[in-house]
């Protein structure tokens, strides 16, 4: 596996020590982590439940609300449709929602230094506003997620939102956020846990995790989320990332607080494929 990145280490702990919008555990919300998940295949219709209850036990939805970047993020959760194959329609009130998204994001000091590092680079626009058509292009720009196909897809849509393929596999759905509230409309069902080899149980204060769910009728066997975090902070991580490479896959590893992860980042030509965190120290058993 690749040695630790030291440089985007230092620059990811930066970013999560200003993440003064990130929920803190305990406090502005409670996880219940149950069970652990059982084996599961993409694909599979039914699965093992060792989570009869949902994973979060409850969320401050004032704070959220309160918050200006949570508060347009999830004004944007509900303008996608989530079958792949499906040709997008984005209305003048959603490019509105986005941009309002990107003012909001881009005003937080999480932003501020991942900007900072990707101009040093040279990779970014040094004017906000040009660094903002680059951030729509990157996330918000439709493409066809298959080839022939309408433009049905965007990074921001695939990562945040979730998608699902033929009514069979679940793609993306990487956010705590859209995962809490599709819990709470008994869309998700929580399965259980996915272990890590140095931690046989996650506890209530971690801010990574490995889960397994059902959404939509489809089983996602296992996929990493964080958990609290802000949106800018994601955001953030991931367009650096992306950024940084030109390979269709990116894969980088760093040490955020005392999560060792590593990064992955997908490309669609000039756009996020897909983006997620991974436990190192998941097992897959």
């Amino acid at each position: 596996r690749k040695a630790l990145n030291r440089e985007l280490s230092k620059l990811f702990n930066e970013m999560w020590d200003a993440d003064v919008h990130r929920l803190r555990p305990g406090k502005d919300y409670t996880i219940d982590v149950q069970g652990k998940a059982g084996p599961a295949q993409q694909g599979d219709s039914a699965v093992q439940d060792n989570a009869a209850r949902h994973l979060f036990h409850n969320v401050n939805e004032e704070r959220l609300k309160s918050i200006k970047t949570f508060a347009t993020f999830i004004s944007l959760l509900d303008n996608y449709e989530t079958s792949t194959g499906v040709a997008e329609v984005v209305t003048p009130e959603e490019i509105v929602e986005n941009n309002c998204f990107l003012d909001a994001i881009l005003a937080t000091e999480v932003m501020r230094l991942a900007h900072d590092y990707l101009l040093k680079k040279n990779l970014a626009k040094p004017n906000l506003a040009d660094f903002k058509h680059q951030l729509y292009d990157i996330w918000f720009q439709l493409y066809a997620r298959k080839e022939g196909d309408r433009p049905d897809s965007c990074g921001f849509e695939h990562v945040f939102v979730g998608e699902t393929r033929r009514g069979k596999e679940i793609l993306g759905l990487h956010n705590w956020v859209q995962f809490y509230l599709q819990e709470k409309r008994n869309q998700i069902d929580y399965k259980g846990y996915v272990a890590r080899k140095t931690k046989t149980r996650p506890d209530e204060d971690d801010q990574v995790l490995s889960i397994q769910f059902t959404w939509k009728g489809s089983v996602k066997p296992i996929g990493s989320t964080f958990i609290g975090v802000s949106p800018e902070f994601e955001f953030a991580l991931y367009t650096v990332i992306f950024l940084l490479s030109e390979e269709r896959v990116t894969r980088e590893t760093v040490k955020i607080d005392e999560y060792e992860l590593q990064v992955v980042v997908w490309r669609h030509g000039h756009h996020i494929g897909t983006a997620y965190p991974v436990l190192l120290s998941t097992t897959s058993e």
